[in-house]
């Protein structure tokens, strides 16, 4: 009979030492853009944020060319959630990347434009979106998708 009374406890003390340490709200996001130039080995290294990664394969993916990267430059800018999100001149697509162990794995591909290649992408912060701008015009982002200024989908 002694023992039930102390059941409940133990769950208690063993469930409450189980629980996640959450530091919450927190923000990932950069202020700006960075503008980076990929290497000749298809690397880009961000200094400012002490982040590199290859981009081989983004190139090849948006173009079909292996060797596309060359003499490229790439925009990234890191949102609220996390998320870090990739253009660059001539791209039709923005790519959205989530870190994991390692690596960047592509979350969303957002298809700007099925025909027009876009010229001089730029991003700007605007939480909770990401604003893409490009010629004369302008789409809010986030990791799902393109969203209106109110954020409608």
């Amino acid at each position: 009979m002694k023992l039930t009374k102390y059941v409940p406890l133990f769950f208690l003390i063993f469930f409450t030492g189980c629980s996640s340490l959450i530091l919450k709200p927190a923000d990932f996001s950069w202020p700006i853009e960075s503008v980076e130039k990929v290497t000749d080995n298809g690397n880009v290294d961000i200094a400012r944020y002490s982040i590199s990664f290859n981009v081989k394969n983004l190139f090849l993916t948006e173009t079909g060319d292996s060797l596309a990267y060359r003499n490229r430059k790439l925009s990234v800018i890191r949102s609220t959630a996390g998320y870090y999100f990739m253009v660059a001149d001539n791209f039709k697509n923005v790519y959205v990347f989530a870190a994991e162990d390692g690596k960047l794995k592509l979350d969303n591909k957002i298809v700007i434009s099925d025909t027009t290649h876009m010229q001089n992408p730029a991003f700007n912060q605007r939480p909770p979106y990401i604003q893409l701008v490009y010629g004369n015009n302008s789409v809010y982002l986030t990791e799902h998708g393109i969203h209106n200024a109110e954020g409608q989908k």
